[in-house]
């Protein structure tokens, strides 16, 4: 467990729950512990099951029901949220220019969020989304069917990035310009971005390729890469979406904490 990691999550857990006088039962397990379990998984995409007691502290039903608790509390976004702010504030934000994508994952248990994607021949599957600023940074994520199409999450993306602080005046949440490619192509969606004082520049259908967008919507690409990288988000395991999601917003706060620690 990376003491920067915990220095900053810490703050915002919930108060564990008060123990009975009266047959308190099994003492609590430490909320660090716990985060580890939790790490363990995302990183390695093993089973709750095979997590390593001894070498954890904890069992993986302990941290399984940590990250329903934790996810049911918010907590992972206000995670994401404070490093962004951390980011803001050492000037390694570059919000003027962001980019917006979304990439299939295969879905074992077929729940909410799930359905059938059209480039795995019809199986089960789910669908991140991500914006990320000019260096990659996700800013917002969601997660929906596979068989959604990229565009319906444009504006929920949009208004879902953070209020972010750092610097002096009003917190940051709007990009300037907004990079995406042919699968966001509607007028409709155009003019929900100028009406939110965003510049759309999305390549057009039909036009040849050469636009030159490539050069700084890349960066998503390569973000999706960072995140994929943990193993537990590749295919979607967890029934409940509300946790795969939690997931992948912890890697996302755990994504942003390696680009403030890779600046000094």
């Amino acid at each position: 467990m990376p003491d920067d990691l915990w220095a900053r999550f810490a703050p915002i857990l919930p108060p564990p729950p008060q123990r009975r006088n009266q047959h308190p039962g099994r003492r609590r397990t430490d909320d660090r512990i716990a985060l580890a379990g939790i790490l363990f998984v995302l990183r390695t995409g093993a089973a709750w099951r095979d997590v390593p007691r001894k070498e954890i502290g904890c069992p993986g039903v302990t941290a399984w029901r940590r990250l329903r608790d934790w996810t049911e509390a918010g907590v992972w976004p206000r995670l994401h949220a404070a490093i962004l702010a951390e980011l803001r504030k050492a000037g390694l934000l570059e919000m003027d220019d962001c980019a917006i994508d979304g990439s299939h994952v295969r879905s074992l248990k077929g729940r909410a969020h799930t359905g059938p994607s059209p480039i795995d021949r019809g199986r089960p599957g789910s669908k991140h989304h991500i914006v990320v600023d000019r260096r990659g940074t996700p800013l917002a994520v969601s997660l929906t069917g596979g068989n959604r199409h990229d565009v319906t999450q444009l504006i929920p993306l949009i208004d879902a990035i953070p209020r972010i602080r750092g610097l002096r005046g009003r917190p940051r949440h709007r990009p300037q310009r907004l990079y995406a490619d042919r699968g966001y192509d509607f007028d409709k969606y155009r003019r929900l971005l100028r009406r939110r004082g965003i510049a759309p520049k999305i390549a057009r259908r039909g036009a040849p390729h050469g636009s030159g967008l490539g050069k700084t919507r890349w960066v998503v690409e390569r973000t999706f890469a960072w995140l994929h990288q943990f193993k537990r988000l590749r295919i979607r395991y967890e029934m409940r979406a509300d946790l795969h999601l939690g997931l992948l917003q912890l890697a996302c706060g755990i994504t942003c904490l390696r680009n403030l620690r890779a600046a000094f």
